[in-house]
């Protein structure tokens, strides 16, 4: 399991973690975070709960569009190492030509990308208290 589970996860995680150290540098910068050092706020205090959870809002969004990728991306794994899943399966009715089956799992991908989305924007609400759904 570790050689499949890190070939598909090494590249998503390297991917994130740059973008939330970038998004981490632009926010950490801002008014409010001086505020609250100011203030005499422990700096730990200040990083997790003011400048990280303003900084995952951009990375939740990048998640949110990516996740059905990361889904298509199992694909090469179950390929490389003969597994049998949905990338297998759609790559078997895509050369055999069987388009039921190519739709049911279109019309699944499609369903993980509505969920993803909806996931996302729950999510804002627990990251953004600008964002409130009542």
């Amino acid at each position: 399991m570790i050689l499949p589970v890190s070939m598909g996860m090494v590249g998503w995680v390297a991917w994130y973690s740059r973008f939330l150290r970038s998004s981490m540098l632009d926010v950490i910068n801002q008014d409010y975070i001086r505020t609250a050092r100011a203030k005499g706020q422990d700096e730990r205090l200040v990083l997790y709960k003011h400048a990280l959870k303003n900084a995952l809002i951009p990375l939740v969004t990048m998640f949110a569009l990516d996740f059905p990728y990361i889904f298509a991306g199992s694909l090469y794994v179950e390929l490389i190492f003969s597994w049998p899943g949905m990338g297998r399966l759609y790559y078997d009715a895509a050369t055999a030509r069987d388009y039921p089956i190519l739709l049911a799992v279109l019309i699944i991908g499609a369903a993980i990308v509505i969920l993803s989305n909806l996931l996302a924007d729950i999510a804002y609400g627990f990251l953004d208290p600008r964002v409130r759904y009542e």
